[in-house]
């Protein structure tokens, strides 16, 4: 897989963009209704986690503020993995009670946070 290397740089931008990019829908099924939800979440998991996706997903896809908006993304999600997945259901397995996805967005946003934005972002223009 060698020849990938010399991609390295551009498919981690692909990977931060597209990120924040489905990041961005989970905000506004939230806050705006759309896509429709298929349950009413507490207010605090709508203006709170709903705000933080939208705002962050939107500052991480375009590169701006990354390493920031990508950590208080992970944090999100790692709190959502612990409030709603591992607290309701006695699995602690991610596959056992649904929180995989959770736990993936979590290492993928600190991930995010630790490289920076790289390049085609906001930030890498602004130096």
């Amino acid at each position: 897989m060698q020849f990938m290397k010399q991609y390295e740089a551009q498919t981690y931008a692909l990977m931060r963009i597209i990120s924040g990019f489905l990041f961005i829908w989970h905000g506004t099924q939230k806050l705006l209704g759309y896509p429709p939800a298929s349950y009413d979440p507490p207010w605090h998991v709508t203006y709170v986690a709903g705000g933080i996706e939208l705002v962050g997903g939107a500052l991480v896809m375009i590169g701006l503020f990354t390493a920031p908006a990508a950590f208080l993304c992970s944090g999100l999600m790692a709190a959502a993995y612990w409030m709603a997945h591992a607290s309701f259901d006695s699995n602690f397995l991610p596959i056992l009670n649904r929180g995989e996805l959770a736990v993936l967005w979590c290492f993928v946003f600190l991930y995010i946070s630790a490289k920076g934005s790289g390049i085609w972002s906001i930030d890498g223009r602004r130096g």
